[in-house]
């Protein structure tokens, strides 16, 4: 077995993983959400279309050219492709994408409001997380509208009235920064409940964005 067939092989199991930790860590329901890798420059692994995350086998998961050519897989690729592959091509440093419906952040999403830095840990995101235009699900308008809102560094963007969409170095670190967005867009809801939460200022999040860099290293 090649070296690329073995680089296929591990990312299309790890996609299986992570769509059943979607799952478990209440990040969507059902058939709801994608998520997909880089393998290598020009392909990338993606969840398949409509298929209950625990059905899902490695050889289940498309692997796809950055043209949208389906290379492997007998499984539709998830209807958001072009969103993926949007990102994909806008971001080099990007090598792992995560679209959420997690419960919390689709509120804010739904308001069309952006979530902002009332908790540091929005740090693994950016300064705050911003809130698209509105789209209709699975178009190309609606992968240009995340490709505009994320911008050149940010991690983490709502989709109006839709849901939540992470793209970072790894699938792993996308995985992290739509754990961070759900949790911190709790707090935030949960602050406003109560009160007036205090947001902290770009500054602080950029100091706070290095040391979280830096943690673990």
């Amino acid at each position: 077995m090649s070296e690329s067939e073995t680089s296929d092989r591990d990312v299309r199991r790890t996609i299986c993983e992570y769509g059943r930790q979607l799952l478990a860590d209440d990040l969507t329901t059902g058939t709801g959400g994608n998520l997909s890798a880089r393998v290598g420059e020009d392909r990338i692994a993606i969840s398949p279309s409509g298929v209950p995350y625990e059905d899902i086998e490695p050889t289940d998961v498309p692997v796809v050219r950055t043209d949208g050519t389906v290379l492997e897989g007998d499984i539709e690729p998830s209807s958001e492709l072009p969103m993926h592959l949007a990102v994909y091509e806008a971001r080099p440093d990007v090598g792992g994408v995560v679209h959420t419906h997690s419960p919390y952040a689709t509120t804010f999403a739904s308001l069309g409001e952006p979530i902002p830095a009332s908790h540091y840990l929005l740090a693994f995101a950016g300064s705050e997380v911003p809130v698209t235009r509105y789209e209709t699900h699975a178009t190309p308008e609606i992968g240009e509208a995340a490709v505009d809102a994320l911008g050149e560094e940010v991690s983490a963007t709502l989709l109006r009235n839709h849901g939540v969409l992470t793209a970072d170095a790894s699938l792993e670190d996308a995985y992290t920064v739509a754990q961070m967005v759900e949790f911190c867009a709790r707090i935030h809801h949960q602050a406003r409940a109560v009160g007036d939460p205090e947001v902290l200022p770009d500054e602080e999040m950029d100091r706070l964005a290095e040391k979280l860099d830096a943690y673990g290293q």
